[in-house]
């Protein structure tokens, strides 16, 4: 989504993934793990930021997610660090705070973590990294607590919590190239008419403005899946907080 949102005169994107990728113009390609001191390293070398995506993005068992949206979370703030980048861009989500139950809405920019899963635990060690590695080493770091972004709202629940991609690229285009930034913590949403779950102060701060209102969709996503069951709308994780996603304990035999 991003690639051709971010794509200006003058700007080379340098793209790294496990998978192979072609490069088109004004990109160039890395095959590499984020896990990969080595590599990610020189794959920082002259840039002049780093957008972080890099993970398994959703809930996951605890060894994978330690692994790759852990680990793989310092070693890319450590890689920027050692080559000297002076931005990291991080993708948080809304589930490092999902079990902000809905009286707390709309959930204020820094609110404290109670994250609803393994992922979201993971989210919430990336903002402590970020945090550390401004306040240790001068990095710009502003972590994005990214709600539902897809082509479309893909639930009801989003409807609420849609981030569009246009307004994706016009956040991370801002987080890009606000002055200055230092350590921020912001929500990425659009501007839907069901929304007004969490606050985009911060995110305004940065230069984003939202356009897009994922109401144009909701005739056909209500008609598609119905009207969803109450507890999706108690906390701000929505599905992620229900016990499908608990943790299950092995069996003894």
């Amino acid at each position: 989504m991003l690639r051709p949102r971010l794509a200006r005169p003058g700007r080379t994107l340098r793209l790294l993934d496990t998978a192979a990728l072609t490069a088109g113009p004004g990109e160039e390609t890395v095959r590499a793990s984020v896990t990969d001191m080595a590599a990610m390293t020189a794959a920082c070398q002259g840039a002049d930021a780093v957008i972080h995506l890099a993970g398994v993005a959703t809930e996951g068992p605890w060894p994978q997610i330690l692994e790759v949206n852990i680990h793989g979370t310092y070693v890319t703030f450590e890689a920027a660090r050692r080559a000297g980048v002076p931005r990291v861009v991080f993708a948080s989500s809304n589930h490092a705070v999902g079990f902000t139950p809905r009286e707390d809405f709309p959930v204020p920019d820094y609110a404290f973590p109670v994250p609803d899963t393994y992922y979201g635990v993971a989210k919430v060690a990336g903002e402590g990294l970020a945090a550390m590695y401004h306040y240790r080493y001068g990095l710009d770091a502003v972590c994005i607590r990214i709600l539902t972004c897809f082509e479309r709202p893909p639930s009801v629940r989003g409807l609420a919590t849609w981030l569009s991609p246009d307004d994706a690229g016009r956040l991370f285009e801002a987080c890009l190239t606000a002055p200055s930034p230092g350590f921020r913590v912001v929500f990425g949403v659009s501007a839907n008419t069901r929304g007004g779950w969490v606050s985009l102060d911060e995110a305004r701060a940065l230069g984003y403005e939202p356009r897009d209102n994922a109401e144009v969709y909701a005739a056909e996503v209500i008609a598609e899946h119905g009207e969803p069951a109450s507890p999706v709308f108690r906390y701000l994780g929505g599905e992620f907080t229900l016990p499908d996603f608990d943790a299950k304990i092995p069996s003894e035999s």
